[in-house]
């Protein structure tokens, strides 16, 4: 198979096509391997449209979801960011690289060792991994520049918007499966916010939602 082929079949056949035009993600989606972050088995699907399981019983996003969210969330280098959801640690890695650190939280103890030890052969250094349930946030770590929630949730929590500094954005994918719908939510001052619908999808939720029955 030629890997490098397919990074390029997935950015020009995928993900540009659906209006995914930063040139810096389009960048790190081409230098970041994908393929290094996926479990050794699926290496060859690595860059399918393709919902690729882990180790926890989660999911990766598809290409395009993580273009699309990457995108949205527009990043800044200045920028403090929370992640729920580390999964495989690759949205992590590119996260890392657009921002000044990142915190990630993932539930699943096997999911976070395959995160730090992929996150670890990369180099990646501004990004601490924690074990947790992601569904509280990380309020002794807040507030946050931008917030990724990398699963599905039912609705998200006054909880976690309040994390959120004043002109910070928050991504999630909301609603009940299958259909689902990707969100912006920015914090515009103390007590407000502005919550605007991106796209329809379908999601995995994340763990503590699809096992524990988490709705808040």
């Amino acid at each position: 198979m030629n890997l490098e082929q397919a990074r390029f079949n997935m950015i020009e056949q995928q993900i540009r096509p659906c209006d995914v035009y930063n040139a810096t993600i389009l960048k790190l989606l081409s230098t970041v391997k994908r393929e290094e972050f996926v479990p050794a088995n699926y290496t060859n699907l690595a860059f399918s449209d393709l919902a690729i399981p882990l180790p926890g019983g989660q999911k990766m996003f598809t290409p395009i979801i993580e273009g699309l969210l990457l995108q949205n969330l527009m990043l800044d280098k200045k920028h403090k960011v929370l992640e729920i959801g580390t999964g495989s640690g690759f949205l992590t890695a590119i996260l890392s690289k657009m921002a000044d650190f990142v915190y990630s939280i993932e539930l699943d103890p096997q999911n976070q060792k395959l995160a730090i030890d992929n996150l670890t052969k990369h180099g990646v250094t501004n990004v601490s991994v924690i074990g947790a349930n992601g569904i509280h946030g990380l309020p002794n770590k807040a507030p946050f520049d931008r917030i990724l929630v990398s699963g599905g949730l039912i609705e998200v929590s006054n909880n976690l918007k309040s994390q959120l500094k004043v002109g910070g954005k928050l991504i999630a994918i909301i609603g009940t499966r299958p259909i689902m719908h990707a969100i912006s939510i920015e914090r515009i001052a103390e007590s407000k916010y502005v919550q605007t619908e991106l796209f329809e999808t379908d999601v995995e939720y994340l763990i503590s939602e699809n096992t524990l029955k988490f709705k808040f």
